[in-house]
C-alpha cells in the first residue's frame, strides 16, 4: 500500500475514534452535549456544569480511556499473533489466551489476593496469558495445521473454563459467585481511573514491544529459514510476541474481564488494505480495535434497558458470525 493511502486510512480511523470518544462522553442517563461537556471540563460556571464535570471525570472519561486502551491492545495482539503463527484465525480469545488470563484473575479474586496488593491481579493474569501463548506457539511451531491450532485453543479454553467454573462453584457466597460471573462477561461500566492506572503501564509496554516487532514479522512471512537468513533472531521475536501479548491481554482482562473477537475481526478488515504487511497492520489494528470496542460500548448503552448489556456479550455476537465466515472461507480455499 502506498504511503499516502496508508496515511489516509490511519487518519480516517483516528478521526472516527475521536468522534466516538466525544459521543461516548455525552451518552448516559444524563445526556451531555459536546458544547456542554467541553464547557464543564474547561471552566464550569454553574452547579449544573459542576455536576456534569463530576459525571464526565468520574464515570465517563475513565470508561472511554479504558475502552481505547483495551481496544488497541486486543487489536494489536490479534495482528501480532496472526503474523507470528502465520494463521489468519489466531486471536487471543479463540486460542484460549484471554480465558487463561481470566482464570488467573479469578484465582486472585477468589482467594482475595488482590486485597493484599492490587498489582497482583494483573501480574497473575499476565503470567497466565504468557503461559497459554507459549504453549500455543510450541504447538504451532511443530507444523500444526489451522485446524490443530484451533482445536488446541478450544482445549485450552475448555480447561481454563472448567477451572473457572470450579472456582465459581466453590464460591463461598452467592454474591461472590455473581461478581465473578458478571466480571467474566466483560464490561467497561463502573470503572474508574484506578483501573486505568493499574492497566495503562502494562498495556503501553506491551503495545511498544509488539510495535517494534513489526519489521521482523514482515520477514517471517517469507518463512522461518528466510527470516533467519535476513538476520531476524527467531527466539527473540517469539519472546517479544509472547511477552507483548501477555502484557496487553493480561492487563486488559484484569480490569475489564474477557472481551473476545476484537483481535480477530479488526486485522482482517485492514489486512488487504495495507498490502498484507504485518508491520503496516499494527497501527490500523490499534486504532480499529479502539473504534470497534467504543462503537460496541456505545451501541449497548443505547440499546440497553434497565439492565445494561455486557460488552463481552456484544463483541461475541459480532465476532462469532465473522469467525464462522472465516472458517468456511478457509475450507473453500482448501478444496
Amino acid at each position: 500500500m502506498k504511503a499516502p493511502r496508508l496515511w489516509l486510512l490511519n487518519a480516517g480511523l483516528l478521526a472516527a475514534l475521536l468522534l466516538l470518544c466525544a459521543l461516548s462522553l455525552g451518552i448516559g442517563s444524563v445526556p451531555i452535549g459536546v458544547a456542554d461537556w467541553w464547557q464543564a471540563l474547561g471552566a464550569p460556571d454553574s452547579d449544573l456544569a459542576l455536576r456534569q464535570r463530576a459525571i464526565i471525570e468520574e464515570i465517563r472519561l475513565p470508561r472511554v480511556v479504558l475502552g481505547v486502551l483495551v481496544g488497541m491492545s486486543l487489536g494489536v495482539c490479534g495482528a501480532a499473533l496472526q503474523g507470528l503463527l502465520r494463521n489468519p484465525l489466531a486471536e487471543p480469545g479463540i486460542l484460549g489466551v484471554s480465558s487463561s488470563a481470566g482464570l488467573g484473575a479469578v484465582v486472585c479474586i477468589y482467594f482475595g489476593l488482590w486485597h493484599w496488593n492490587p498489582w497482583l491481579l494483573p501480574t497473575v493474569a499476565m503470567a497466565s496469558a504468557a503461559l497459554a501463548t507459549f504453549v500455543l506457539y510450541r504447538i504451532a511451531r511443530r507444523g500444526a495445521s489451522n485446524l490443530t491450532l484451533i482445536l488446541a485453543g478450544v482445549a485450552m479454553s475448555a480447561l481454563t473454563g472448567a477451572l473457572t467454573s470450579l472456582a465459581i462453584n466453590l464460591a463461598p457466597t452467592p454474591t461472590d459467585m455473581q461478581d465473578i460471573v458478571l466480571w467474566l462477561m466483560g464490561s467497561l461500566a463502573d470503572r474508574s481511573f484506578d483501573e486505568v492506572r493499574l492497566s495503562a503501564p502494562f498495556i503501553a509496554l506491551g503495545l511498544l514491544i509488539l510495535a517494534v516487532s513489526g519489521r521482523h514479522l514482515d520477514a517471517l512471512t517469507l518463512g522461518e529459514d528466510e527470516a533467519a537468513s535476513m538476520g531476524v533472531s527467531l527466539p527473540r521475536l517469539r519472546a517479544q510476541i509472547i511477552a507483548g501479548t501477555a502484557l496487553c491481554v493480561g492487563a486488559s482482562v484484569a480490569v475489564t474481564g474477557t472481551i473476545g473477537f476484537i483481535g480477530l475481526v479488526v486485522p482482517h478488515l485492514f489486512r488487504r488494505a495495507v498490502g498484507y504487511r504485518p508491520s503496516a497492520l499494527i497501527l490500523p489494528s490499534a486504532l480499529g480495535g479502539a473504534v470497534l470496542l467504543l462503537a460496541a460500548d456505545i451501541a449497548l448503552r443505547l440499546l440497553s434497558g434497565r439492565v445494561e448489556l455486557m460488552l463481552g456479550v456484544v463483541t461475541a455476537l459480532i465476532g462469532a458470525p465473522f469467525f464462522f465466515y472465516l472458517v468456511l472461507r478457509e475450507r473453500w480455499r482448501s478444496r
